[in-house]
């Protein structure tokens, strides 16, 4: 059965509805649910992992040279680091969150208490008509802070809201998708590659392929800060791909159009035996594909090898431009990472 663009179609509507579902790092439980949940309605065994993630079983014959595909759910976010004394949130930054790339967004503070409080990241002091070094200050989250959207005067007004140090800050996603098919949200990293795996899963339960070798899904819950694959690896896996975002940027040969193909990054090369069979496979299935080296990036599977598991690794995804802030990809990246899936078990 060929790879049809309406599995693309479900992946990113797939995509979107897990992008509204606030889940920074360590604040994953309501996304892992879903995830679990959406899994199990195409049939297929899913269960969460003691760490937090979800571990489903695709089926496929040979368990002792099973395959492994890694994507994570958790995002970038903040948490209140503390309480200042005018009642606004100084913060700090869960994965690689950029002051830079927060100030001015919409964010939900979640309590300990169950409330949810709207604010706002702003600079310090950010009225540009009172403010004259405005232009000149350097963003960091000594210079941002979160304004709440309440009659907040003091530290103690923040109190009274519930509001105290290590609760979590999520930042609006902003997801839409436009009339020419691109993808803009935050988060797509990695959001859209768990929406691509449960295209995946939908067209093995369509289709009826029963792979030829075993296939795991792990979602991790922990990659954005680095040990997300570190454990979960069932019995019988020889390799591990990590369906991450492929970045898209000023040196690489990668677009949002096109599936990216891992060679190395900063963790050192990936598997040169993976590689050359995702090329072979992109190829075979007409995947529209790129082959590029990332200068700053890690990767789940990365973790997984570090974590003592023995298996070769690779890594690819959908091209993304402007990663870890808001962030563009494309419908036809999707289809072709899809593509490029399905011709690497063979189906």
């Amino acid at each position: 059965m060929e790879m049809e663009r309406m599995y693309a179609e479900y992946a990113w509507e797939k995509a979107a509805a897990v992008l509204a579902i606030d889940s920074p790092t360590g604040f994953t439980a309501k996304a892992a649910d879903w995830v679990r949940n959406a899994f199990a309605e195409l049939g297929f065994p899913a269960s969460i992992t003691t760490k937090g993630g979800v571990l489903v079983d695709l089926g496929g014959e040979d368990e002792a040279d099973a395959l492994l595909l890694e994507a994570h759910v958790d995002t970038l976010g903040a948490m209140v680091a503390a309480v200042k004394g005018n009642g606004r949130l100084r913060l700090t930054g869960l994965g690689g969150l950029s002051p830079n790339n927060a100030e001015t967004e919409n964010v939900w503070v979640y309590t300990r208490g169950g409330k949810v409080l709207d604010g706002t990241v702003q600079l310090c002091n950010a009225s540009i008509h009172v403010n004259y070094a405005y232009s000149d200050t350097k963003r960091s989250f000594d210079t941002v802070e979160v304004v709440l959207d309440e009659n907040v005067q003091s530290a103690e007004d923040a109190r009274r809201l519930g509001v105290e140090v290590g609760d979590v800050v999520c930042l609006e996603p902003r997801t839409r998708r436009t009339a020419s098919g691109y993808l803009k949200s935050r988060f797509l990293d990695d959001k859209l590659s768990v929406g691509i795996l449960l295209g995946f899963a939908k067209y093995l339960a369509d289709s009826g392929i029963v792979p030829k070798r075993k296939i795991w899904v792990h979602i991790t819950v922990y990659e954005e800060v680095g040990h997300g694959g570190s454990a979960s690896v069932p019995r019988g896996v020889t390799e591990a791909i990590s369906v991450d975002m492929g970045c898209v940027g000023e040196g690489l040969q990668c677009t949002e159009r096109q599936v990216s193909i891992c060679a190395k990054d900063s963790g050192g090369p990936y598997s040169y035996a993976v590689v050359g069979k995702l090329i072979d496979a992109a190829k075979r299935t007409g995947a529209d594909y790129a082959v590029d080296v990332y200068p700053s990036y890690g990767s789940d599977v990365e973790a997984t090898l570090r974590g003592g598991a023995d298996l070769r690794h690779g890594l690819i995804g959908a091209g993304v431009y402007a990663s870890h802030g808001y962030e563009r990809s494309h419908m036809d990246g999707v289809f072709n990472t899809l593509k490029l899936l399905a011709g690497y078990i063979g189906a």
